[in-house]
């Protein structure tokens, strides 16, 4: 399956994001996390986004073109202590807006390093993705990706596996040195997105 995809703009308020028809899937997850590593090799694409061996330099919300219907939305990354206080402030307003408010958001992917398991950010993200009154309208759909997966050993994915009861939902091991999970991770995009845009549509009618 191909994820061929364009960097098209960043904004650093909501007001600044596309206006746009395409639904929106969210990468979100700690500056250490990996997330630009995967969403190059989700989509092929060796340099699309920009990989710092300082955790903590994206701190605005890149939008990616895929296809004519989907965009991928890299979201700064959260729990960095090396960045100023007041910076750190702006960037959690300006994902917490972006999760609540964007109304072509269809899919939160969510990246939990596999070797940590989810954290006190995770939980609660969670925790309100599954209150009814965290947004107006359909909710988007939640994927829980574990990355890193390379660096687990093979008899300890179970042990490393009951970290994420928390959160309710098996992850879906992901590497992107070894390519493991991501053709599960683009179905699953997929499935999940066609889903929201077909609730929406029945919204919409309704």
């Amino acid at each position: 399956m191909r994820f061929e995809a364009e960097f098209v703009c960043s904004a650093a308020t909501l007001a600044e994001c596309p206006r746009w028809n395409r639904s929106e899937i969210a990468l979100v997850g700690r500056s250490n996390v990996g997330k630009s590593s995967l969403l190059n090799a989700l989509t092929r694409q060796r340099n699309l986004a920009r990989i710092s061996k300082t955790p903590g330099c994206t701190r605005l919300l890149n939008f990616f073109a895929v296809g004519k219907e989907r965009a991928l939305v890299d979201l700064p990354g959260y729990g960095y202590a090396k960045i100023a206080h007041r910076e750190a402030e702006r960037i959690a307003s300006l994902i917490q807006e972006y999760l609540q408010q964007r109304l072509a958001l269809r899919v939160i992917v969510l990246l939990i390093d596999a070797r940590r398991g989810p954290r006190d950010e995770e939980l609660a993200l969670v925790d309100h993705m599954r209150d009814p009154r965290w947004r107006s309208g359909h909710r988007p759909g939640l994927i829980i990706a574990a990355t890193k997966s390379d660096k687990l050993k093979r008899d300890h994915r179970k042990s490393v596996s009951q970290l994420f009861e928390a959160v309710g939902d098996l992850p879906l091991f992901c590497s992107a040195r070894t390519g493991e999970g991501l053709e599960q991770l683009r179905h699953r995009i997929l499935e999940l997105s066609s889903r929201a845009d077909n609730q929406g549509a029945e919204d919409a009618v309704a």
